[in-house]
């Protein structure tokens, strides 16, 4: 996995939306105690500074050094570089002790894990019976008609091709990930429930998010220019419709949360 970003890591760190506040709200309601969290997949430590205003601590961990050097630095967040792969004497040594963590956190990179040994390690950590562990995943932006439409046969024409097998899970929305906990109370189920998030963009910023894509960056090594001259400027027709300049652009955020149990 972090061998898809390394080359993209400034532009995966400028254009990558935010999370909504009310994902965080939610999420922190779920758990008993505001202790300590765990961002597993941190990357630019986005959903980690979210969670520092609400936990005492986080731990913020991720496969690519580049990633964690372009992360927000808070005091109560603390940034491990770790193997792809962490072993349940890994966890202890590296990140915290059996039992001992309130939340487990994953934004918009559980598709890429190995997910029966991440899962044996969130049962090991997470406190039981009460322990959450929250995932979500954000799919294709929307602009407005005239430009979703530009996008949607850029998208599944153009770049599906170079897409990891992973990113299925994603365009589903996480209905058919393999999520083995229990429902939080309040709930019936684990989700996917349904937030949303916004970034005012111009077309320039748009580009450049779509640079961070890890399709983007899989054809540009087989010789493919995914954004060429006919692709950008059949965007910038549609975004200049109506009136260039900023856009609002909304990212639907799918999340699934369960806790641990016994």
């Amino acid at each position: 996995m972090a061998d898809l970003f390394i080359k993209q890591s400034k532009q995966y760190a400028k254009a990558r939306p935010d999370y909504p506040e009310e994902l965080f709200d939610y999420i922190a309601s779920k758990t008993n105690c505001h202790d300590l969290a765990w961002d597993v997949g941190t990357g630019n430590g986005q959903a980690a500074g979210s969670l520092a205003g609400i936990y005492k601590n986080v731990i913020a961990t991720d496969t690519s050094q580049k990633q964690l050097e372009l992360a927000i630095k808070l005091p109560n967040i603390r940034y491990e570089h770790t193997p792809a792969v962490l072993s349940i004497a890994e966890i202890e040594q590296k990140l915290a002790p059996k039992s001992s963590i309130d939340l487990v956190i994953v934004a918009q990179a559980l598709h890429w894990f190995d997910l029966p040994t991440f899962y044996q390690g969130v049962n090991w950590v997470l406190k039981k019976p009460n322990g959450v562990i929250a995932a979500w995943c954000y799919t294709v932006p929307r602009v407005n008609n005239v430009v979703d439409t530009v996008f949607d046969r850029f998208y599944t024409v153009d770049v599906d091709p170079y897409w990891d097998p992973q990113r299925k899970l994603v365009d589903n929305k996480y209905r058919s990930i393999d999520f083995p906990f229990a429902p939080v109370d309040g709930e019936d189920n684990t989700g996917p429930f349904e937030f949303m998030t916004e970034r005012l963009m111009d077309l320039d910023g748009f580009f450049t998010y779509i640079r961070s894509w890890s399709a983007y960056q899989t054809a540009k090594e087989k010789g493919v220019e995914l954004l060429s001259d006919d692709v950008i400027a059949a965007f910038r027709e549609a975004w200049n419709d109506g009136g260039d300049g900023n856009k609002a652009v909304k990212f639907p955020v799918n999340l699934r949360i369960g806790r641990v149990g016994n």
